[in-house]
């Protein structure tokens, strides 16, 4: 990860102990397109206009504090498919694959709504992803020409996910530990 985005991400971990009016705001933004919801600008645009004149950077940024706001809980390298996939090891409903899949098949434009509902089952059972990650992950996806690696992102998001579903034995525990 960059400094850009760690400096991004230390930020909204910040306003959860010092601003929560500012998360409520993120959340609510949400509910726009994003970057079209102006009382987000003051949190957002400020790191926006650092990363360049490229529309997918602005739009990712604004995705990812919204999604913060909504589910406050960083944990450093651990991407979404692992954590989702932490779901659907707790809860075993085949509805929880059905809604990863629903995301692995979203474009740019569906990709906001697919993202928001995950992240709420995320936040009911109390469990985290990398920030951080998501932002690097989501940028090209919201590029309008990056198909070659929003393709590599679902096919690393899929890994992740379907090693998490998988039953843990102490062997495997052990081998994970050593890869």
């Amino acid at each position: 990860m960059s400094d850009y985005t760690d400096s991004f991400i230390a930020y909204l971990q910040s306003l959860t102990t010092r601003d929560r009016g500012t998360l409520a705001v993120l959340r609510r933004s949400l509910g726009f397109a994003p970057g079209a919801y102006p009382p987000a600008y003051p949190s957002v645009e400020r790191f926006a206009v650092q990363g360049g004149d490229k529309d997918s950077l602005r739009q990712a940024l604004y995705l990812t504090a919204g999604l913060f706001a909504l589910h406050p809980q960083h944990v450093k390298g651990r991407s979404i498919g692992d954590a989702f996939g932490q779901v659907m090891q707790r809860r075993g409903s085949p509805s929880i694959e059905k809604r990863f899949i629903a995301l692995l098949s979203a474009e740019a434009e569906s990709l906001p709504d697919q993202l928001r509902q995950l992240v709420t089952l995320l936040a009911a059972d109390g469990i985290g992803f990398d920030f951080g990650a998501l932002l690097n992950d989501i940028e090209p996806w919201l590029h309008p020409r990056a198909f070659d690696t929003r393709d590599r992102i679902r096919q690393r998001w899929a890994r992740a996910f379907y090693r998490a579903t998988l039953p843990q034995t102490p062997a495997a525990d052990a081998q994970a530990t050593q890869t």
